[in-house]
């Protein structure tokens, strides 16, 4: 049974980076499905008026904690979790593995010369045999069961989501039995914008603290000043609520 905590009407596993690595190359060999999907503050504070992602998240089988502020509310409502697993890092360590044991990896989402310059990056450091196929982010509704099926289809053993949410969490819910043949099925934002070079990471002392958000706010001010900042009070808002009716 996977340790689990529960706040703002959300399950999130209790597990650290190392357990979560176990648990999906587990599922590769084997070849059982998992759907993971990541929760931040925006995620959460938005799961709690969007009925439909809150379904999509909560019927995820590996939810984890991707951003630092979830891990400290989870501290102050006396609930902890061990550890923030962020999706990036996840997915550095789960394309290494591919390379390590010969498993394909489908690319899905960002524009189409953003996830070409993520596929050739990592072509160009593990080899082009862990590419099963990639697709951009750019869809009519119509289309979505064709690329899940294009997906299927692909041989992959890994796919990685890079579209904002609610639309990814949507997609992979509503198509994973569709994709019942991937064994791991992952949203992963704007990660292919940072492997593409389009977007720095905060440094190390910044993630540590929590204020990786901040960073990408500065750079893409425009773009992200709603998502972090609306976002980021509602979050805070919903834990102070929680933990007033404690």
């Amino acid at each position: 049974m996977i340790p689990t905590v529960t706040f703002l009407n959300t399950t999130i596993h209790n597990l650290t980076m190392d357990e979560t690595m176990a648990l999906i190359e587990q599922a590769i060999v084997q070849g059982k499905q998992i759907h993971h999907v990541v929760v931040n503050a925006g995620k959460m504070a938005a799961m709690q008026t969007d009925k439909q992602l809150h379904k999509d998240v909560n019927s995820a089988d590996l939810i984890n904690a991707d951003g630092q502020a979830v891990v400290w509310a989870s501290r102050f409502l006396k609930k902890p979790l061990k550890e923030r697993v962020a999706g990036i890092d996840l997915m550095q360590n789960l394309v290494a593995l591919a390379a390590r044991k010969k498993y394909k990896i489908f690319f899905f989402g960002a524009r189409e010369e953003i996830v070409k310059k993520v596929v050739n990056t990592y072509s160009e450091k593990y080899g082009n045999q862990i590419v099963a196929g990639y697709r951009n982010g750019y869809f009519s509704k119509h289309e979505e069961p064709e690329i899940a099926n294009q997906i299927a289809q692909s041989g992959a053993q890994i796919l990685f989501v890079a579209i904002s949410s609610p639309t990814k969490e949507n997609f992979l819910n509503n198509y994973k039995d569709t994709l019942k043949n991937v064994n791991f099925i992952m949203g992963v934002g704007g990660s292919f914008d940072v492997i593409a070079g389009k977007v720095k990471r905060a440094p190390r002392w910044m993630q540590k603290i929590g204020l990786e958000w901040f960073y990408r706010l500065i750079q893409e001010p425009r773009r992200m000043w709603k998502r972090y900042l609306v976002g980021n009070t509602k979050f805070i808002s919903y834990v102070l609520k929680e933990k007033w009716k404690s």
